[in-house]
C-alpha cells in the first residue's frame, strides 16, 4: 500500500548523519505542501534516501518506523539565516 511509507529524500551529508543514528529529525519547512502530507496522518514506515537512488539501490535507501512530528522554529544554513517553523519528522 502506497499510503503507508512517507518518502524523503535528502543530501548526501544528512542522509549519512540519518543512517548513523546521529540525526533523529529531518527538517521540513511548515508549507501547504508538508501540511497536507503530515497534519492529520500516520503512516507505517519512512524511507529516507540519499538523492533519488536507482531502483533497486538499497544501500542508499534507510527504512524508520514511523514515529510521527513535531513542530519547531529552527535556525538552520539551509532555510537562511532567519528562524524559521519547520515540521520536525522523527527519523531515529
Amino acid at each position: 500500500m502506497a499510503d503507508d511509507t512517507l518518502h524523503l529524500n535528502l543530501k548526501g551529508e544528512y542522509f549519512d548523519q540519518v543512517a548513523a543514528r546521529e540525526k533523529p529529525f529531518e527538517y521540513r519547512l511548515r508549507t501547504e505542501y508538508w501540511r497536507k502530507r503530515l497534519e492529520g496522518r500516520s503512516y507505517r514506515r519512512v524511507l529516507v534516501k540519499k538523492g533519488y537512488p536507482r531502483a533497486g539501490d538499497q544501500t542508499r535507501i534507510v527504512e524508520r518506523p514511523w514515529r510521527g512530528y513535531e513542530e519547531h522554529i529552527i535556525t538552520h544554513p539551509h532555510f537562511g539565516s532567519e528562524p524559521v517553523e519547520v515540521f520536525a519528522i522523527r527519523v531515529n
